[in-house]
């Protein structure tokens, strides 16, 4: 990794081998930023806080050898990115701003991107993690990713046979405890549809109906003008000397007809005078026709208003028209429907449920039984552990249990017993110590002192890396409170691990250390940075002599230089 601005380190490289590297230095020196810089490249929080003062961005960039067809590299590749040799080229920029960027293969890359790959890449052990797994709930889920699929694959189909019981339970609640509300609902809709239907409304009969009151309303005026326009154009009878339109036009064609022949453009307004003549006795016979079809009648036109208002009452309350009226009462039947069958719908839901939470029963048990079987092996495989942690006589038990709950409550059935339930099934899962013969197994937070403590959570951390599919494991600083023996017994572990693995340790502890193949010491200049050089690779006398400052806080103790040579040799030899 290089590392340019981030905390206390202005600019650095940071060469991990592959088995076993230490990382190393005073307290403040900046071995966490080595830690955050490896969290940035997979994926973790960005703090703006971390840039360097002064700094506009911090940058971390990292090579990590990957096979072409291990997970990261596929979907590395189906991002866009290209390996480089055998490798991923992997970076994060953050500003000081609060902007993060991140770039895999030369792809400009999501975030989320990072954190995907590192579920395949590496996994990070710390004292945060150790925290965490003090609580129950973070130790079945520590069983369940240490069982592997004979937890995983039921847990899949229980988890998805929960979501959908929630949703039944939900949806069942809604039409239960709303029945009056809906009930309400019901009848509103089916007054409204029983107006509409008595009405019986047709397509556009609002706007017909306006059209015809309009004209009864007129009746008279409408007359008086068609019979006055009916005169004009064809006559009077009653006033046989009264001149008409259609007689002057007839008098003007026969007039332009009787030379016609003399000149061609007189001929053709001669046929446009006979054209005029011929459209006035069509139109003249039409108003003929209305003036003696329009109906007067009073009666009709009472009829018609009185139908308008029924419409125009259905308009006020259900659409601003017949038509928008019509597409209410369309709805209106569909919800109508849907809430009559209210009933039949918490017959089939009460059902479904009763059902689920059977299913739900019979998956609890597989996982109760898988996780049983999966506690007795992970126990076992923590004990050994303890044992090579100069703690012989320890042992660890996990408890499986269930909480009973009353018939009637929120339960399901398992093993003949109705229990509590979530989402992960009915087990609740807790880490017991017994740290003697003798003792009775307690909580590890309550059973165990300091010591003890960090090297169960050590031995839980290291029985999670052995069951993790990862090239690398990171464990930050999770020998705290391990000394003596008991630390030479952790080098050992994390140094057998290691032949398996690549294993980054950061630690205060020389006898970790002296077991590492690569030592690497972080230090600070005099300014208070960690420059390109102030993270180096310890051989020979350097390493003797920051083992020597680890052991003593001298590194020109001939004491120390003895003790750190002899941890070299007991690391070598494995004696």
């Amino acid at each position: 990794m290089r590392i340019r601005s981030l905390g206390v380190i202005d600019d650095a490289v940071v060469e991990l081998s592959p088995g076993f590297t230490a990382v190393t230095g005073e307290t403040g020196a900046g071995k966490t930023m080595v830690v955050t810089s490896l969290g940035l490249l997979l994926g973790g929080r960005a703090d703006p806080a971390l840039v360097r003062i002064g700094a506009k961005s911090a940058v971390v960039e990292g090579r990590i050898s990957v096979g072409p067809q291990a997970p990261a590299a596929v979907r590395a590749e189906e991002a866009g990115a290209e390996l480089d040799d055998g490798a991923l080229l992997i970076s994060r920029t953050l500003s000081a701003e609060g902007r993060s960027r991140a770039h895999v293969g030369g792809r400009s890359v999501p975030v989320g991107l990072l954190a995907e790959l590192a579920d395949d890449l590496v996994a990070v052990h710390g004292q945060t993690d150790q925290q965490g797994l003090l609580r129950p709930a973070r130790q079945r889920q520590a069983l369940d990713r240490y069982a592997g699929d004979t937890v995983a694959v039921p847990l899949a189909k229980y988890t998805a046979a929960h979501r959908r019981l929630r949703a039944v339970a939900t949806e069942l609640d809604e039409l239960t405890t709303r029945a009056r509300e809906r009930s309400q609902e019901a009848d509103l809709l089916r007054f409204g549809l029983d107006e509409i239907a008595a009405a019986e409304p047709q397509p556009g009969e609002d706007t017909e109906l306006a059209a015809e009151a309009e004209r009864l309303g007129h009746a008279e005026a409408l007359a008086s003008a068609a019979t006055l326009g009916h005169a004009a154009l064809a006559g009077n009878p009653e006033d046989p000397e009264g001149v008409d339109a259609t007689t002057l036009v007839a008098g003007a064609h026969r007039a332009l007809e009787a030379v016609r022949s003399h000149d061609r453009e007189l001929a053709g307004l001669a046929e446009r005078i006979g054209e005029i003549g011929i459209l006035m006795a069509d139109v003249a016979g039409e108003l003929a026709g209305y003036a003696d079809g329009l109906d007067a009648d009073p009666l009709r036109l009472a009829a018609v208003e009185e139908r308008r208002a029924a419409l125009n009452h259905l308009t006020r309350k259900y659409g601003q028209d017949i038509a928008a009226v019509l597409a209410w009462a369309e709805e209106s039947s569909a919800r109508l429907s849907e809430l009559d069958g209210d009933d039949d719908r918490i017959g089939e839901l009460t059902a479904e449920r009763d059902a689920l939470r059977t299913e739900l029963g019979e998956l609890a048990q597989t996982l109760t039984d898988a996780r049983t079987e999966s506690a007795k092996r992970f126990a076992d495989a923590v004990t050994a552990e303890l044992a090579e942690l100069a703690m012989p006589h320890a042992r660890v038990t996990v408890e499986i249990r269930q909480t009973e709950v009353a018939e009637d409550a929120d339960g399901i059935e398992v093993g003949g017993r109705t229990v509590a339930y979530g989402p992960a099934g009915a087990d609740e899962v807790e880490l017991l110590l017994a740290p003697h013969p003798g003792a009775p197994p307690r909580p590890i937070a309550k059973g165990a002192s300091g010591g003890e403590l960090s090297r169960v959570m050590l031995a839980v951390e290291v029985v999670f890396a052995g069951s993790e599919p990862v090239p690398t494991y990171l464990f930050d600083e999770v020998d705290a409170g391990v000394g003596g023996k008991a630390a030479v017994e952790v080098g050992r572990r994390l140094a057998r691990l290691a032949k398996s693995a690549q294993v980054v340790v950061v630690t205060h502890l020389p006898q970790v250390a002296a077991f590492a193949d690569r030592q690497l010491l972080v230090a600070k200049t005099n300014d208070g940075s960690v420059t390109r050089s102030g993270v180096t690779v310890l051989e020979g006398e350097e390493r003797v002599r920051e083992l020597s400052r680890m052991l003593a806080g001298q590194e020109d103790s001939e004491t120390a230089r003895a003790h750190a040579e002899e941890l070299l040799e007991t690391a070598r030899t494995g004696s």
